[in-house]
């Protein structure tokens, strides 16, 4: 009987020696590094993403070129006999104005110039979808451009507030806030006007997020906080102009639109005042220096709008990089310790995608729940957006982001580029996120560029 004690504890103490020896390695490494599933691209340069799904058929791939080609196309003012229509206000004259390389705009040195960069404004109240209530002779999107002859809705102009964030080694960062106000309006604004920043962010990704199921994406809510984790995440939903009901919102910074479809023709719309079949209504429709009568409309045909949706929903998604690095293996236990993961939840796997094969049934890694989040006010517009209220906004995929140095040349984050690299990105989360915040201040250097690592890693 003394034998077999003493043979368990030697075994014993091989087995601690065992795990002392481990290494530490990322789960399913393999599975991440393809983080578009079988649509994923090897391609880490300045182009990494603007390329077609790796799995698109030879048909699809020609429907994606010609998506490409439109997505490229500037509009200029009617009657020209090519690409009219634009304005008669606008914020841009082509999709990839405000999505360079199909990645994420920059916050702009003129803030009243052409750029990805505007804002989403009502008035209190809902208009009779349950949406955000327009202001009479403005509408839902300020526009600070126009074309010839016409007066710009407004210009834009910007102020900052300094905030310090002390780190427990002594590090101290400065966050500075931006404050939004008009230097400029066609008209008098509306005393109780409610203004939302935007910045347009990448588009490679969507036509996989929008095929994950809606059943799948519930399960993350927790609207009353039920387990006592401190996070509550929270499906929109939102009306859908082509089906004419209500669906899940899934896109946009507050999930307030339903489709890559709705929202490639919303941005037709209201970014550059083109017209299609599913808003054959002038975004300027109503204003008193804008187009009311024009007869022209819609300025672009239901082919064009399916080809640039195509072509969002069937952009690649650039591979997962280095997670096999000591210190990015590191990152990824600093990104769970933090519960980082109760938001930007890392992997989804698809439906079915009507008409998309290659989109459809994919493992996927974007690291996003597709949920709204109370972030905090330092964070909240104070502006409702169906079931968005003013502190709420959908989690962001992360897929991608270490690329947006070298594909965009900057890195400013969130939904109006307020944050300059992925720190302060981190910094400036509040509400539901705080605890998770006030936790990596408190992290030692290493720790700290560890996370940081794997996030661009990813």
């Amino acid at each position: 009987m003394n034998k077999i004690y003493l043979v368990g504890f030697i075994f014993l103490l091989f087995s601690c020696e065992k795990d002392d020896n481990y290494t530490p390695v990322i789960p399913n490494a393999e599975e991440r590094t393809y983080a578009g599933g079988n649509t994923t691209i090897f391609s880490s340069g300045s182009f990494a993403f603007e390329n077609p799904a790796a799995n698109l058929s030879a048909n699809n791939l020609d429907t994606h070129l010609a998506g490409d080609a439109q997505f490229e196309q500037a509009f200029v003012t009617a009657p020209a006999t090519v690409n009219s229509g634009l304005g008669a206000q606008f914020n841009h004259t082509s999709c990839v104005g405000c999505h360079p390389k199909d990645g994420r705009a920059s916050f702009p040195s003129n803030i009243n110039g052409f750029t990805g960069f505007f804002l989403r404004a009502s008035i209190p109240g809902q208009n009779p979808h349950g949406g955000p209530n327009p202001i009479p002779g403005f509408g839902d999107q300020l526009a600070q451009n126009a074309v010839f002859g016409k007066t710009p809705e407004v210009q834009f102009a910007v102020t900052y507030q300094n905030i310090p964030v002390h780190f427990s080694d002594g590090t101290v960062v400065i966050l500075k806030k931006p404050i939004y106000s008009l230097a400029d309006s066609y008209i008098p604004m509306p005393s109780n006007a409610m203004f939302s920043p935007r910045l347009a962010p990448p588009v490679f990704g969507l036509g996989l997020l929008e095929a994950i199921p809606e059943t799948d994406i519930l399960t993350k809510q927790d609207i009353g906080d039920f387990d006592n984790d401190g996070i509550s995440g929270k499906a929109n939903y939102v009306w859908d102009p082509e089906t004419q009901t209500t669906k899940l919102g899934r896109f946009g910074w507050k999930a307030s639109a339903p489709s890559v479809l709705v929202q490639t023709a919303g941005a037709y719309n209201n970014d550059m005042g083109v017209t299609s079949p599913l808003f054959p209504i002038e975004s300027s429709y109503g204003q008193l220096n804008g187009e009311l009568t024009l007869n022209d409309d819609p300025e672009i045909s239901q082919k064009i709008l399916d080809e640039a949706t195509f072509y969002c929903r069937t952009l690649a998604v650039p591979a997962a990089r280095d997670l096999d690095d000591v210190d990015v293996v590191a990152g990824y236990q600093v990104f769970k310790d933090l519960k980082c993961t109760s938001c930007h939840t890392p992997r989804h796997v698809t439906g079915t995608f009507p008409g998309i094969q290659e989109i459809s049934n994919q493992t996927i890694y974007p690291y996003t729940d597709m949920l709204l989040h109370d972030m905090g006010d330092e964070l909240a517009d104070g502006r409702s957006d169906f079931l968005a209220n003013g502190r709420e906004w959908k989690t962001r995929p992360l897929w991608g982001i270490g690329l947006t140095e070298l594909v965009n040349g900057h890195t400013d984050f969130l939904h109006d580029g307020r944050a300059k690299n992925i720190e302060e990105a981190i910094l400036w989360h509040g509400g539901e996120a705080e605890k998770s915040k006030n936790n990596y201040t408190k992290l030692s250097l290493e720790k700290r560029e560890q996370l940081l690592k794997f996030i661009e890693s990813i």
